[in-house]
């Protein structure tokens, strides 16, 4: 029987899961080796071979795929770790990326960030100026060359900087999103110089207008080009001398896979590969129990991480920004904080506490770990309060230590600010609840939506132990612990669920609308050069469906909103029905009448977004029902725990998930004990078993 997989490798921990596509998914969770991840990836393919009660070489033989997503790309960028990397610019226009736009000292920053002028400094440059070079050459807004390259100058910069040891080389010429010919000639030159240069070209990473959002994104894909290639070559290898046969995956920031030889090409794409998978697992899970609008929310050990699905897609952005430095690539939208069980606790110098966003990650980890860490975190209060036990995690395979994380809290927390152990720990897990329960409204309302509209999907190593107290004033109807067989692992379910995708976009600013032709001729060159790029793929797809998009915005506007475009044959009314769909969005998102159409609408960027099925089912099975609703026959003890600091410490069941049946109810408060995570059901909610395992949380 074969298999899919899919291995999510996160800061602290990873999470792997394995379908057969008839019903039996088993997970594993493993520490990530941070110096050399793959040790931690065949690691977990061991424990998913030893569930299977397989080899591990019987294992990847028969696997049909393996999705992986990773954060050595986003990690890379965020600390620094990346390539020397040398640009080519248009002559007189290589200052783009140190100009920045005028933007530099507000990208990516909060309100309250912009406002403390006297702190704001524009972030370090991507690459010191004598690496950015230029040459002469001119190609004009429609497209048409009016200097030639000037192809020895082009041989001298391109020796100048192989001189300089540089490992990947950025082009990114003015109008090259019209028309690259330039830039491809120019990777030629420099690959008569040096022929395995790493080159990567803006009209190929990233064809839209605005020099210094395309060159910010040309520069960071040749950073972690080289270093992603340095990584899944030798994965890739690994898997394939131990027997497999099939592809490796790699996922991609707008919730897709590529192939991992074609990964490092495109790099830039797969950083927000980790934060993609627990939405794609939300949207399959979606399917299977009829839920339209969901929020995704992901607490793993170092970050929490927020996301929608609604009308049964996730929310989409045209780009992300990371470092202060704008990424073009189409991500999912996911909102984001350090804010996770790993999430450090201290006490600033005016006396208030703070958690995140520094983490104890993998290594050292928790104080609890006793791997040498001494900061307390959310995981040493969780363990403090009752609601972990002292037993751990991995099923017993990670017993957790009271008394280092009560020193941690009592050292760094509780003595500074005055109070007990224990008052300290009920303040950190509190203030966790506060931070997620302020993301999730700004999520939601900033997005134009109603949280009422939508159920909460809760998941990640910590998300069950703090869900229902994040939720608690969003007015959600339900919120939704994914658990049966992929427990925390559920990002890694959605590698394995996910879709192979790859993007075409290009810009073209005129007013909109267009004539029908001209846009139908526009979508065709889309569609035939995503088709060129599904066939380099070389994975056999069950079936191939087509997304058009076009961002516009009212003219004098800075920025565009991405509007769908309709999937039929293109008609002279199409242009009408495109921009009824853009003012719609637009008042949804600035409120009703905000939209102007005597301004005059533009049209900036046409994109088409291919999503290839793979074909193999990966569905969560049905559980065995309860003869009733009383759950007395899985509570294993009843132990003090603390889950209001009004209320304070409990007697409370706890219960073996293991034991638990569709229909078993649970009144809090309770604690489910999970092999890899712990569920809590505060007092005034109560906790339903449903029929593929999951627990639904209500508020009585």
């Amino acid at each position: 029987m074969p298999y899919a997989l899919g291995i999510d490798v996160g800061g602290t921990f990873t999470d792997a899961v394995a379908s057969d596509g008839a019903g039996r998914i088993v997970s594993a969770k493993t520490p990530t080796t941070p110096d050399r991840r793959e040790v931690g990836v065949m690691r977990a393919i061991e424990e998913l071979a030893g569930e299977l009660g397989i080899g591990v070489g019987e294992l990847l033989s028969r696997t049909d795929y393996i999705a992986h997503g990773t954060t050595a790309s986003i990690n890379a960028l965020v600390q620094g770790s990346v390539a020397d990397v040398g640009l080519i610019a248009t002559r007189g226009h290589r200052d783009a990326i140190y100009i920045m736009n005028a933007e530099g000292r507000t990208l990516g920053r909060s309100a309250h960030e912009i406002q403390d002028t006297l702190r704001g400094r524009k972030p370090a440059p991507l690459i010191p100026k004598y690496r950015a070079l230029e040459v002469t050459e001119r190609i004009d807004y429609a497209g048409q060359i009016l200097v030639p390259l000037d192809e020895d100058e082009v041989r001298r910069v391109a020796r100048q900087l192989v001189d300089q040891d540089v490992e990947a080389i950025a082009v990114c010429l003015l109008w090259s999103f019209k028309n690259g010919v330039h830039e491809r000639r120019i990777r030629e030159l420099i690959h008569e110089i040096a022929p395995d240069m790493y080159v990567t070209l803006s009209s190929d990473v990233s064809p839209r207008i605005r020099e210094f959002a395309r060159t910010s994104t040309t520069i960071m894909n040749a950073q972690i080009g080289p270093r992603l290639r340095t990584y899944l070559t030798p994965l890739q290898e690994k898997l394939e001398q131990g027997g497999l046969k099939g592809p490796l995956l790699v996922m991609q920031s707008e919730g897709g896979t590529i192939t991992a030889d074609r990964a490092p090409e495109h790099a830039i794409t797969t950083v927000g590969s980790v934060l993609s998978g627990g939405v794609i697992g939300g949207m399959r899970l979606a399917e299977q129990l009829g839920h339209h609008n969901v929020i995704t929310t992901d607490v793993g050990g170092t970050t929490f991480l927020a996301g929608l699905i609604v009308d049964g897609e996730p929310v989409m952005a045209a780009g992300s920004i990371v470092n202060q430095f704008p990424i073009n690539a189409a991500t999912i939208q996911v909102h984001t904080i350090g804010s996770g069980g790993g999430a450090l606790a201290s006490v600033d110098a005016g006396g208030n506490l703070r958690l995140g966003p520094q983490s104890a990650e993998a290594v050292p980890g928790p104080a609890c770990y006793g791997n040498g860490g001494t900061r307390p975190t959310n995981t040493d209060a969780n363990l403090v309060l009752g609601i972990m036990s002292e037993r751990g995690l991995l099923g017993g395979k990670k017993p957790l230590r009271a008394d280092l994380a009560r020193l941690a809290i009592r050292q760094h927390v509780a003595e500074p600010l005055g109070l007990t152990v224990e008052e300290a720990a009920i303040a950190i897990h509190e203030v966790q609840n506060a931070q997620a329960g302020d993301l999730l409204r700004r999520a939601v309302v900033q997005a134009g939506y109603d949280p009422r509209d939508f159920v909460v999907y809760a998941f990640g190593g910590a998300g069950p132990a703090h869900c229902a107290g994040y939720c608690q004033d969003l007015g959600v109807s339900e919120v939704i612990v994914p658990l049966g067989p992929v427990a925390s692992a559920f990002s890694a379910y959605g590698l394995a669920a996910s879709d192979v995708i790859i993007s075409a976009e290009f810009s073209d600013p005129s007013a909109f609308p267009i004539d029908h032709t001209v846009l139908e001729s526009y979508y065709e060159r889309l569609e035939s050069d995503l088709q060129r790029a599904l066939d380099r793929q070389q994975v056999k797809f069950q079936s191939v469906t087509l997304q058009r998009e076009i961002d516009l915005r009212y003219s004098m506007q800075v920025s565009e909103l991405t509007t769908p475009v309709p999937a039929t044959r293109f008609t002279a009314e199409t242009g009408e029905e495109i921009l009824e769909r853009f003012e719609e969005h637009y008042e949804r998102i600035n409120g009703s009448g905000a939209g102007y159409r005597a301004a005059g609408v533009q049209a900036i960027t046409y994109r088409v977004r291919a999503k290839a099925n793979l074909g193999f089912p990966v569905e969560l099975p049905r559980i065995g029902d309860a003869a009733g609703t009383d759950p007395s026959e899985a509570l294993i003890e009843e132990r003090s725990v603390c889950l209001d600091s009004q209320l304070g410490f409990q007697p409370t069941p706890v219960y073996d998930y293991a034991l638990l049946r569709a229909g078993h109810e649970l009144v809090g408060p309770a604690v489910v004990d999970v092999p890899t995570t712990v569920v809590v059901v505060p007092a005034g909610v109560t906790g339903r078993v449903d029929h593929l395992g999951n627990l639904v949380l209500s508020y009585q």
